[in-house]
């Protein structure tokens, strides 16, 4: 018995710090209100990066739709970087009134395609926007982002959210996203932290951004990366919930699986990294924001954290009444899994309380399991260059 007690003890702490974590920035996030930025009628000249590998299906169509934005023409421009594209997509690139810049790489990754084309744009840019080549924006997000530097920021993250919702696999990943967005970006902002950036959809004052990229040496994550070098400087990031940027998510379970795999090496890798010396800065300088994006690297997914607090309460609590164990220990895992499911009520958007959803729920159980399998699959995928295949630039709620 004293065994069994320390055992669910020990699963209790832990699984207890993890949904604390997030149940505190998801009842923050309930706080967020986005303010209003003026540009002062200072128009800023942007480069809008956006590298592909392989991506001859949606970068013509992602191409045309970044230049529909309310934003000066003759002040900002589209920079294709096209590695292994096929001639007829270049060519038809070439067509349009943007900046195409090839490159290629014996390995291949989203640091050395952008590094590659600052290195060879000649134009002097005040911001640089980075987003994925299957990405969307809003009409007015360049002047929402143009507005916001107007405030002496160095890094703004935009709202990216979801493009699909046709099957529930990207029902399931657009509703991450947004518990994300939810938990990391607006409950941080809240509670004055800076706001987690995710790889696209974000914007740099561009000296800065051409500057930090030449440091940068990651293979896969190299927005966490830069992410912890700006917040051990003392750098704040700001979100802006409503310039929007929309993202394609994932049709099937494999592109789950392997797309979560190249996520969590990313993250255990950077904690690892980075957790001493950010701990040794919290004590010596006082910098909350690099301790705790430390710490969020070592957060489990949510996905799986829901899957084990579920799994573990229910088992334990069946446990401790067939054993007359007493009855505190399953009080407390009672507590622990209406906390747990209260930070998903209170960070997963009123939109997504539909049928559709319900239906996609059905599929949890199995995301939870792609989700173990990627935990267990994770060894070296950090150091792999692994590419998500997009298909579709077209928003496509059906």
């Amino acid at each position: 018995m004293l065994l069994f007690n320390i055992l669910q003890i020990v699963i209790l702490s832990l699984l207890g710090l993890a949904t604390l974590y997030i149940l505190i920035f998801s009842i923050a996030s309930l706080f967020y209100k986005q303010k209003k930025y003026s540009d002062n009628g200072n128009i800023k000249k942007m480069a809008v990066l956006i590298p592909g590998y392989k991506e001859d299906e949606v970068i013509v169509e992602v191409a045309n739709a970044a230049l529909k934005q309310e934003y000066p023409s003759n002040l900002y421009d589209v920079v294709i970087i096209a590695d292994s594209f096929k001639q007829e997509t270049l060519n038809t690139l070439k067509a349009l009134p943007i900046k195409l810049i090839e490159v290629s790489f014996e390995k291949s990754t989203k640091s050395k395609a952008l590094n590659k084309a600052m290195a060879a744009l000649e134009n002097a840019y005040d911001i640089a926007v980075v987003l994925d080549a299957d990405n969307v924006m809003a009409p007015d997000f360049l002047k929402k982002i143009n507005a916001a530097f107007e405030h002496d920021f160095i890094a703004v993250q935009g709202h990216r959210t979801a493009k699909n919702t046709n099957n529930s696999w990207a029902i399931l990943d657009a509703i991450s996203e947004e518990i994300n967005n939810n938990i990391f970006r607006k409950g941080h902002r809240v509670l004055g932290l800076s706001s987690a950036i995710i790889g696209s959809g974000m914007a740099f004052r561009y000296n800065y951004f051409k500057t930090l990229m030449a440091t940068v040496t990651a293979v896969g994550g190299f927005d966490k990366e830069i992410e912890l070098k700006m917040l051990k400087e003392g750098r704040k990031i700001v979100y802006l919930d409503d310039a929007i940027v929309y993202d394609e998510k994932i049709q099937k379970s494999e592109v789950f699986g392997n797309q979560r795999r190249r996520w969590l090496s990313a993250q255990i890798h950077y904690f690892k990294k980075d957790i001493l010396n950010a701990f040794k800065h919290l004590v010596l300088k006082g910098n909350v924001d690099y301790f705790d994006k430390a710490i969020q690297f070592i957060q489990p997914p949510r996905i799986l954290l829901l899957g084990a607090v579920i799994l573990f309460s229910v088992g334990f609590v069946v446990a401790n009444y067939f054993i007359n164990n007493e009855v505190s220990y399953s009080n407390y895992w009672i507590s622990l899994l209406i906390a747990c499911v209260l930070s998903f009520v209170f960070s997963v958007p009123k939109s997504f309380y539909n049928l559709k959803t319900l239906n996609a729920l059905a599929n949890l159980p199995k995301g939870m399991f792609m989700m173990l399998l990627s935990l267990l699959k994770i060894k070296g995928a950090n150091k792999t260059f692994i590419h998500t295949q997009h298909t579709s630039s077209t928003k496509n709620t059906h």
